[in-house]
């Protein structure tokens, strides 16, 4: 009877440890393809080759419509990069999945008060994630070079995914909010799961949580 159960908790134990293994080894394997899909294709504003396109992703806004303030870097970055000619169109992508919550609204009327034409801002609002985001670009609004926009701890996987996806994307990352030091550290932590996530994304080759329609959104404004 002991004997049965010394051997059930060794198999036990044995198998905890290769699960853990495992996990630790895709958790590695997906932030090394990671930093080899997006090596030499992230700059800073100076130094990012010119886009038609600059992508910027989605944040957390407040409940007056407010960008958060990792939200408003995003689109400060994206405003530096139209007022330096490296862009002619920015599409802000986020969550607009309840009515009451609106992220590309709220970029679009950020960008627009600070002097960004309106016509030159085109709204997705079914980026509900990175990979989304950066499906949708291509597929729906016909996106093909891109500069993408987010945090620094996050630009090397939007970057990654979106040329996964066929996207020419480069890349431009914000650390202005890295003194927001405690949601600035559970960003980069959760950029080691969220890695993983975005190899089952690209392998799968999933369609967007909304597909939709061709839009003409970003060819009406570049045409403009």
């Amino acid at each position: 009877m002991f004997v049965w159960l010394r051997r059930w908790r060794r198999r036990l134990l044995v198998a905890a440890v290769v699960l853990v293994l495992l996990g630790a080894s895709t958790v590695v394997g997906s932030a090394i393809w990671v930093d080899r899909s997006a090596r030499d294709f992230v700059f800073d504003v100076a130094a990012v080759p010119a886009a038609p396109v600059v992508l910027v992703l989605g944040a957390q806004v407040g409940p007056d419509g407010t960008p958060s303030p990792f939200l408003a870097a995003r689109l400060g970055l994206a405003k530096e990069l139209y007022d330096a000619g490296k862009a002619r169109v920015v599409l802000v992508s986020g969550d607009h999945r309840e009515w009451a919550y609106d992220e590309p609204g709220a970029m679009r009327r950020w960008l627009v008060d600070r002097g960004v034409p309106a016509s030159r801002v085109v709204q997705d609002h079914a980026g509900f994630d990175t990979y989304d985001s950066c499906s949708r670009a291509s597929r729906i609004f016909g996106v093909r070079r891109v500069i993408v926009v987010t945090q620094t701890f996050h630009v090397d996987r939007a970057v990654a995914v979106c040329r996964e996806v066929g996207l020419d994307a480069v890349g431009v990352g914000d650390d202005s909010v890295s003194r927001f030091g405690r949601a600035w550290r559970w960003g980069s932590f959760r950029e080691r799961f969220a890695a993983v996530k975005a190899v089952v994304d690209v392998v799968s080759g999933r369609d967007p949580v909304f597909l939709g329609p061709r839009e003409s959104g970003v060819d009406d404004a570049l045409g403009g």
